[in-house]
């Protein structure tokens, strides 16, 4: 008789690196007075309840300065008028993969604000260090610090 169960192959066992890399648009907001703008990630996110420099994903066929005056209008109602290149990451997390693509925004409009519920606040630059951010986050403050502290 023949066999009529379908064939089964053996499970491949998935390694814990994930598929792709998240592409994001960051925006190291600076104010007239020299402050940066910081967001606290929810709880519920990756790296949840860790500060960070406002942004997000870049979308399919969005250059970084569209995504990022997107994603700085939605998620803290900042109007981007003026953004400059400043540096690219790549970090690994383990579960995530992501590539930061941070921008310098120096002259924009609105009123700052966590339009998502997220704590925002302007802070100074010798304040960072009293918050935690992602570790994929360390490249821009020691940037921002190099950036502010040079040109007061």
């Amino acid at each position: 008789m023949p066999n009529t169960e379908p064939e089964t192959k053996p499970i491949e066992m998935s390694s814990n690196k994930p598929d792709k890399v998240v592409h994001v648009a960051v925006g190291v907001v600076v104010n007239r007075a020299k402050q940066i703008l910081v967001a606290r990630r929810h709880e519920t996110q990756h790296q949840g309840g860790l500060w960070e420099f406002p942004g997000g994903k870049v979308g399919p066929g969005e250059t970084v300065q569209q995504a990022l005056k997107r994603e700085l209008l939605e998620e803290v109602n900042i109007s981007t008028r003026e953004c400059t290149g400043l540096l690219k990451i790549s970090h690994d997390y383990g579960d995530k993969h992501v590539l930061l693509d941070v921008c310098y925004v120096s002259v924009f409009s609105g009123t700052a604000m966590g339009r998502e519920g997220q704590p925002v606040k302007w802070i100074e630059v010798d304040e960072l260090d009293k918050h935690e951010f992602p570790a994929a986050n360390q490249a821009i403050l020691a940037a921002v610090k190099t950036l502010l502290q040079s040109n007061p």
